[in-house]
C-alpha cells in the first residue's frame, strides 16, 4: 500500500509513521526537512505543499491513501482537492476534537456530536475544513475520511497552560512555584499518547469502509485535571502547588486562552470510542497517563534544547497568582 503523508514527522504523525512502516506501508513524507527524525523506512519527497515544485514532483504518482497532518484552512484543502482528485483512493484530513459542541448538550462526546465552536477560530476553520470535504465527497466521491484526535501527547506536555511545546509549567515545577489549574481542577479529561492513537489511526489508512466517516480516536483514561497536574508533577519527582483560578477569570486576564480553554479544555471532555473499535478490531489505549508522561519528559531530558521557557508567560502566571490571592 502506497501512502503519502504531507508532514509526518510531528508529534503525533512520528508514531504513526513508525507503526505504518512495521505495518509494511509503503511511506512517502512530503516535508521541508527542517525536522531532524529519523524514521527508517520512510522515503521523503522534500518539498512544501503550497509550493508549485512539489506539486509538480506529486503529479508523478497515485496513491493508496494522503494524509495531510498540516492542514489548518479551507483555502489548504481546496488546494489538496485539486492536487488529489483521482490520484488517491483516500484523503485522511486531521481535524480536531474541539470542533465539537462547545458548551455540549450531552456529557459524552460521539462523531454525532454537533459540531459548533463560538470560541476558538482554529476549531471553527477545522469545521468549515470538514464542511467543504463532505460537500466534495457527497457531489464526486472525493475519498475523505475525517480523524479527530483529542489531546495527543508524546514530544509535548498536555497540560492547559504553559504546557504543550513548552516547558513553562514544568520548570515552575521544578522550582517549587505554583501552578494555576483552570476552574476547580475537578473537570473530567482524557490525554491519548500517540502509540496509543496510531494504533486505531494505521487501521483506517485503506479501510474502504471508513471512507466518507469521521472518527475520534482516544483513550479510555479519564482523569481530573488536578490529577493530570499532580501526575506530571509526580514524573517530574515533585509535588504540585496548585492554585485554582476560574477559567472565566484567566481568559479576562489575558484573552489569548478563550479558545483554548472556553472553547476546549475548560469543558469535560468523555469520548465513546466505539466507533474506532468497530472499524479498528482489537483497538484500545493500553498506555496510562502516568506512564506515558514519564516516557515524555524522559524524552525532554534527552532533548534539553527542547525545554522551552516561555519568560513572559511565566511572569504572567506570577501576576495572575498574585491578583487572585489578594482577593
Amino acid at each position: 500500500m502506497k501512502v503519502l503523508f504531507i508532514g509526518g514527522t510531528g508529534n503525533i504523525s512520528t508514531a504513526v509513521s513508525r507503526l505504518a512502516i512495521s505495518k509494511g506501508i509503503d511511506l512517502y513524507h512530503l516535508n521541508r526537512g527542517i525536522r531532524k527524525v529519523d524514521i527508517p523506512g520512510v522515503k521523503t519527497i522534500v518539498g512544501d505543499i503550497n509550493d508549485a515544485k512539489a506539486h509538480h514532483e506529486l503529479s508523478k504518482h497515485t496513491w493508496d491513501a494522503v494524509v495531510n497532518w498540516i492542514a489548518y484552512t479551507p483555502d489548504e484543502v481546496e488546494r489538496d482537492i485539486a492536487l488529489f482528485k483521482g490520484k488517491t483512493k483516500q484523503y485522511i484530513f486531521i481535524s480536531s476534537a474541539s470542533v465539537y459542541q462547545k458548551p455540549l448538550s450531552y456529557p459524552i462526546v460521539t462523531e454525532s456530536t454537533p459540531l459548533c465552536n463560538p470560541f476558538w477560530e482554529y476549531s471553527r476553520n477545522k469545521i468549515k475544513i470538514e464542511d467543504r470535504l463532505n460537500q466534495a465527497y457527497r457531489e464526486f466521491g472525493f475519498p475523505i475520511t475525517i480523524v479527530r484526535p483529542s489531546y495527543t501527547y508524546d514530544t509535548v506536555i498536555p497540560i492547559a497552560m504553559g504546557g504543550f511545546t513548552e516547558y513553562t509549567v514544568a520548570n515552575r515545577i521544578l522550582n517549587g512555584k505554583k501552578i494555576i489549574v483552570h476552574g476547580d481542577g475537578k473537570s473530567l479529561w482524557i490525554n491519548t499518547h500517540a502509540d496509543d492513537f496510531a494504533k486505531g489511526f494505521v487501521g483506517l489508512i485503506g479501510n474502504n469502509r471508513a471512507i466518507g466517516h469521521p472518527f475520534h480516536i482516544t483513550s479510555d483514561e479519564i482523569l481530573t485535571w488536578d490529577q493530570i497536574y499532580t501526575t506530571v508533577a509526580e514524573a517530574l519527582g515533585c509535588e504540585a502547588n496548585i492554585v485554582h483560578i476560574a477559567s472565566e477569570t484567566i481568559c479576562k486576564m489575558d484573552s489569548s486562552f478563550i479558545g483554548p480553554l472556553l472553547g476546549d479544555k475548560a469543558e469535560s471532555a468523555i469520548f465513546d470510542n466505539s466507533k474506532i473499535k468497530s472499524f479498528v478490531p482489537g483497538y484500545v489505549a493500553t498506555i496510562p497517563f502516568k506512564e506515558g508522561i514519564r516516557r515524555t519528559m524522559d524524552w525532554f531530558d534527552a532533548h534539553p534544547e527542547m525545554k522551552v521557557i516561555n519568560k513572559k508567560e511565566d511572569e504572567m502566571f506570577d501576576r495572575m497568582i498574585d491578583i487572585v490571592e489578594k482577593l
